[in-house]
């Protein structure tokens, strides 16, 4: 342990830490339930006396300070994924919004045109050899702290150690603040009757020795709920939760079975309770990596019955999806949806699958239809209508890969909320689909 006391000698006060920050210059603040919450708030408590400093972001999980209107001018945001917390500043014009896949984000920051002056990043303590992990937050946090000038760390007895390529060895963190609180969590969303019927659409295609990509919300819950009765699943997935932690205690995964990294569940973040964060600490069988590695989709297709399942906002009768926004109004982002559905569909068996319920309802309690004979205009397309495969909704799965437009329209209007089938019918033969 000779390098303590060189270790304890870069501790300082989140106050004194920000300090480093100068007008001017491009921070990163990693994301998820990792969010520096003492450096952030400190930042934002010095934030009059500097101006345009931009804040690099993802998704982050509670309050975002950062995004008050007051912050203007002083801390710029800009995101690469909209996050609920951010959402209002990004549509108000008032932080800035970067669409790119997910897969090449890191790259960003390494290769283009996202140099970073500083990264504020939050990690575990240092083990024996002095390496510090990099918790739930290495997929989209290895990068920055390598590439960025200046390095600032919370360093968290709570944060939990994961393995894998997530490591930063203490003499790289330039600003040390010890702290002690406990992560943010992320709760598991509420599963209604129309989620679990997609649930159990999407589990029927799932084979026994499948790799999922399957990340957070109530369809993702309930796809897990429905795979208790299946063998030897794996994981490669940008992120995960609780569910993938029940599904490897009932045995369900296990890990054996997968073609890349067999044994392991490959991940970038974790987003979920602090039994998760208890579960995934020092676990061998978890590996953090890289969002450059874990998205690559030429890594994904390494793995054979890939199965990614992702959402959509609407699809167009050609098999458009629209992802990202709500006509020309910003929603999200890309994320790793593009990376998983092109990787799934390269792989040996794999199967690409877009999930979602058939209608949405809207603020004055009227329905509408997600599957549309034209998306909205100024809509998004994430997943283009030459990599879709699988749509799946409440009312069954279309598979359209290899489909004609007019064998995809019927396909997509028999699994619609009967509601408005005639309609959809009736435009389709409009358009010449039909």
């Amino acid at each position: 342990m000779s390098w303590l006391t060189e270790y304890e000698s870069r501790f300082v006060s989140a106050e004194q830490a920000v300090g480093a920050i100068h007008s001017g210059q491009r921070v990163f603040l990693t994301g998820n339930c990792s969010v520096p919450q003492l450096l952030l708030a400190a930042l934002v408590e010095r934030a009059d006396s500097l101006d345009n400093v931009e804040m690099i972001q993802v998704l982050t999980v509670g309050p975002a300070p950062q995004a008050a209107p007051e912050m203007r001018g002083h801390l710029n945001i800009n995101t690469l994924f909209i996050s609920d917390n951010i959402r209002p500043a990004v549509q108000e014009g008032r932080a800035d919004f970067t669409p790119c896949l997910l897969s090449e984000v890191p790259l960003l920051f390494r290769n283009g045109p996202l140099k970073l002056d500083v990264a504020l990043i939050h990690v575990s303590p240092p083990d024996e050899h002095g390496f510090c992990s990099l918790g739930l937050e290495a997929g989209l946090t290895k990068t920055p702290a390598q590439t960025s000038r200046i390095v600032i760390a919370e360093v968290n007895q709570q944060m939990p150690r994961t393995l894998g390529d997530s490591f930063i060895h203490f003499s790289k963190i330039d600003y040390a603040v010890p702290v002690d609180y406990p992560l943010a969590e992320l709760p598991p969303a509420e599963i209604g009757e129309t989620n679990m019927r997609i649930g159990q659409h999407v589990a029927d295609l799932i084979e026994d020795g499948s790799t999922m990509q399957i990340g957070i919300g109530a369809i993702p819950n309930a796809v897990l709920h429905y795979l208790s009765g299946k063998r030897d699943l794996g994981v490669h997935t940008e992120l995960f939760s609780d569910g993938v932690m029940q599904l490897v205690q009932k045995g369900v995964i296990t890990n054996e079975k997968k073609t890349l990294h067999p044994g392991k569940i490959v991940s970038g973040f974790i987003l979920g309770s602090h039994e998760l964060y208890r579960f995934v600490d020092d676990n061998p069988i978890i590996e953090l990596h890289p969002t450059e590695y874990v998205n690559d989709p030429f890594i994904i297709a390494q793995n054979e019955r890939m199965v990614s399942v992702n959402s959509a906002i609407e699809v167009d009768l050609t098999g458009q999806v629209c992802a990202d926004s709500i006509g020309p109004k910003f929603y999200s982002g890309v994320g790793g949806q593009a990376d998983f559905v092109y990787g799934a569909a390269r792989s040996k068996g794999g199967k690409p699958i877009i999930a979602m319920p058939s209608t949405a309802t809207l603020k004055d309690g009227s329905r509408i239809s997600r599957i549309v004979p034209l998306l909205k205009h100024g809509a998004g397309v994430v997943t283009t209508r030459n990599h879709v495969h699988y749509i799946a909704t409440e009312h069954g799965v279309a598979l359209l890969h290899g489909k004609t437009i007019r064998e995809r329209a019927s396909a997509l209007i028999e699994i619609a909320d009967p509601e408005f089938r005639g309609e959809l019918e009736r435009q389709a033969k409009e358009l010449r689909y039909l």
